[in-house]
């Protein structure tokens, strides 16, 4: 298990995620299908040139969605109880088809668990930034964490 236990995080501690990925026309088209977007600027290419961007925009919630899973072998896998929420998701830097992005993750609080004892809350703050150094995705998410008793 590779997740780890709300003993083991410290309001802090920071991770960078070494799984990288590079989005791919084929990652964007079928994100953006598979969630009936029908945004131009994400499927048609002679409305992305025209754009201000001037070629294909990457769908911001793939971007997101690989942000957070990109996370996740190294923070919550076999250990989450329950997502209980995002927050503050900001988006300062577009993504574009052929941007490499990776992940980093920090600890930002820690909280017991009212309701299910043995167990804790763990607010993580995500950032995704592209081979450029450049944030291009950032949220806070809060996670049901099982403690080591549970």
């Amino acid at each position: 298990m590779a997740g780890r236990f709300f003993e083991d995080w410290q309001i802090g501690d920071t991770i960078s995620h070494e799984i990288r990925r590079t989005v791919t026309e084929t990652d964007n088209l079928l994100f953006t299908t598979m969630t009936h977007n029908p945004q131009p600027l994400h499927l048609d290419i002679e409305a992305a040139k025209a754009s201000e961007f001037g070629q294909i925009l990457v769908n911001g919630t793939f971007t997101f969605s690989l942000m957070v899973g990109l996370s996740v072998g190294d923070t919550t896998l076999g250990t989450l109880v329950a997502n209980l929420g995002y927050d503050k998701l900001v988006m300062p830097k577009p993504v574009f088809i052929g941007d490499t992005l990776r992940a980093e993750t920090e600890i930002m609080a820690l909280k017991e668990s009212k309701s299910r004892p043995g167990s804790g809350i763990v607010t993580f703050l995500h950032r995704c930034i592209n081979q450029r150094d450049e944030v291009v995705c950032q949220c806070e998410r809060a996670a049901l964490i099982k403690g080591k008793s549970s």
